[in-house]
């Protein structure tokens, strides 16, 4: 008689699951982690127009450079316009027809690009470069993967829509 074994998630037998905050762990940096589709968490940067749901990060399962998870847009919607720090984002698109929307310096001025996207299409966004995310579909939601090269969630929400120059001095309040 053959006994079979069902099967049992995690990297090795006898480590713990460990759920939540895994900071503090030992073991969190010597374990392979797995976050459930449904076990995303909210509880991270958000901009208007957007949700945010954090599936790696320092504070899920100890990672140190890099950030993961699902950002939704909903029909007919645009975010707020943001940039995302020093943080390099790589953006992968899961389903709908999500488009970037950035400023590029065209001769002496700006022209906004827009970007139409589909399911398996890629965007990468370099640091400081601020954009919105729009969904002009009125029915279906836009869901993309992101990663970033920060350990947590870098979203710095704009007034507007403008060039960015990391290494210009701020402006002056008045």
């Amino acid at each position: 008689m053959t006994s079979e074994l069902a099967p049992r998630d995690g990297f090795h037998p006898d480590l713990p699951d460990h759920q939540g905050h895994p900071h503090g762990d030992p073991s969190a940096r010597s374990r392979v982690h797995h976050i459930r589709a449904d076990d995303l968490d909210g509880d991270t940067a958000q901009t208007g127009g957007m949700r945010r749901f954090a599936a790696v990060s320092g504070a899920r399962v100890g990672s140190e450079r890099m950030w993961m998870g699902q950002t939704h847009v909903a029909p007919a919607t645009s975010s707020a316009d943001h940039h995302h720090g020093a943080s390099e984002t790589a953006i992968y698109i899961v389903s709908g027809h999500p488009e970037f929307v950035f400023l590029a310096e065209a001769g002496e001025g700006t022209e906004e690009v827009r970007l139409r996207t589909g399911p398996g299409d890629y965007i990468f966004v370099p640091p400081f470069v601020p954009h919105r995310e729009e969904n002009p579909d009125p029915s279906v939601e836009a869901v993309v993967v992101i990663a970033r090269s920060t350990q947590e969630a870098v979203v710095v929400n704009l007034p507007a829509l403008t060039v960015h120059h990391p290494d210009a001095p701020a402006p002056e309040a008045g």
